[in-house]
């Protein structure tokens, strides 16, 4: 396994996920999962973020206590997809900024084109955290982390459901110093660039449409 990659097996993650492969599971399941499941992953995602003490008072005493160091998170999502993975982390770190990144596929070429972006201020200091269900040929999130180091970003992770080998590998070829963390690699690309057995369209399945 690629050393910048780590797969969450967590039970629940496996099981989660598990369902909403099946092509019966109803939209409203799909984004209730998908929501769920990003709040596992968050905790994997996060696992390694820099950290300092404040000083606070219990209702015993005095103490130097555990605190996230910096400014705070940034958590930047890939329209449209990116969204159900976005809402659960929000569940879990309130505080963090938004920013939002708008790439289609072009069908011919597969080649990203972007039409959307708005991101918070001050990148260079923040943990930038990049979502999107699907790292399938990988172009698309490869320009996403391009658009951020070009507005100052520095420390950025990518955080999937699934993720194809090619994708994988897109990824490292350009950004080397970017961790992925996602809940499965799948075992190829097709010829429309679909993640095989994957799920399918991830913004479909989530919204509803064709």
């Amino acid at each position: 396994m690629p050393d910048h990659l780590t797969i969450v097996t967590h039970p629940l993650v496996s099981h989660k996920l598990s369902i909403m492969r099946d092509r019966e599971t109803s939209t409203a399941g799909f984004r209730r999962l998908l929501r769920e499941i990003s709040l596992l992953l968050a905790y994997e995602v996060t696992r390694e973020l820099p950290m300092t003490t404040r000083r606070i008072e219990t209702p015993i005493q005095e103490m130097d206590a555990p605190a996230i160091e910096g400014k705070k998170l940034a958590l930047i999502s890939i329209l449209r997809a990116g969204n159900g993975l976005l809402d659960g982390i929000l569940e879990l770190i309130p505080a963090a900024r938004v920013g939002f990144i708008g790439l289609y596929r072009d069908p011919e070429t597969l080649q990203p084109v972007q039409y959307y972006a708005k991101l918070p201020d001050q990148l260079e200091e923040r943990v930038s955290i990049v979502v999107d269900p699907m790292l399938a040929t990988g172009n698309s999130s490869a320009a996403a982390v391009t658009l951020l180091k070009q507005s100052g970003a520095k420390n950025i992770r990518f955080l999937c459901l699934l993720a194809a080998p090619e994708g994988v590998a897109r990824m490292k070829a350009a950004h080397p110093d970017v961790p992925i963390v996602t809940a499965a690699l799948d075992e190829r690309l097709d010829d429309h660039g679909y993640i095989v057995p994957g799920l399918g369209d991830a913004g479909d399945r989530m919204f509803g449409t064709k």
